[in-house]
């Protein structure tokens, strides 16, 4: 498909499921580039649709400092999921990152999307290395229907799209990150050749939250 081609598809998408769920669907924002061009889309279908964000304690002060410019930019029907309080290890991001992400973001997710049937992610195929076309999971790993509209973009789509509807971005893009996360667990890019989530747990084995597995619970 062509970018515009995308595009049309994934508002066809978001317009489609919309129609099943008027009431009970909502989008996710982390407030990154790919859940910012997700939200924009879907706002286009539906003015007021609910977001969801999960804010992790250790997310970056500019993390939060955009949520808020975005949030009052956009008028964003926004529920803000975060457990606030931190454990009694400093250092679980390093010890078992996996445990760390489940309570801190799949678990708030999961108490997030309680009330609805239907939601919007920012997943994206080249992205996870993803095959096929996994437009929709039914279940997902919460039980829920899962709609993935931007599937098919590239990382160059997702900035060509932000660049043609002039929405701001996080700052910290501009200092060398690519994929944004906690604070912990994301770093700089350090070569050209990188792929683009290689600075989310460098390192280690572990290359995603547990939010988007394709087995569910």
């Amino acid at each position: 498909m062509t970018f515009l081609q995308k595009v049309k598809f994934a508002k066809k998408l978001i317009k489609e499921y919309l129609e099943k769920y008027p009431e009970k669907s909502v989008v996710s924002c982390s407030f990154g580039k790919d859940s910012m061009t997700l939200f924009h889309l879907a706002k286009q279908i539906k003015k007021d649709i609910p977001v969801v964000s999960v804010m992790t304690p250790f997310k970056f002060a500019a993390t939060f400092r955009y949520k808020d410019k975005m949030t009052r930019k956009y008028k964003m029907n926004l529920t803000t999921g975060i457990k606030n309080e931190k454990t009694d290890m400093p250092d679980w991001w390093k010890t078992n990152p996996t445990d760390c992400c489940n309570y801190y973001k799949v678990e708030t997710l999961r108490e997030g999307l309680e009330k609805y049937d239907c939601w919007f992610s920012g997943l994206r195929k080249d992205e996870r290395q993803g095959k096929g076309k996994l437009y929709v999971e039914n279940p997902d790993r919460y039980g829920k229907i899962k709609v993935n509209p931007i599937w098919d973009f590239t990382e160059l789509d997702i900035w060509r799209y932000l660049a043609l509807h002039r929405i701001p971005v996080n700052s910290l893009y501009g200092k060398g990150y690519r994929s944004l996360g906690c604070m912990p667990c994301s770093s700089k890019e350090k070569k050209g050749n990188e792929a683009e989530r290689e600075g989310r747990w460098r390192g280690q084995e572990k290359k995603g939250c547990g939010i988007h597995l394709i087995d569910k619970k």
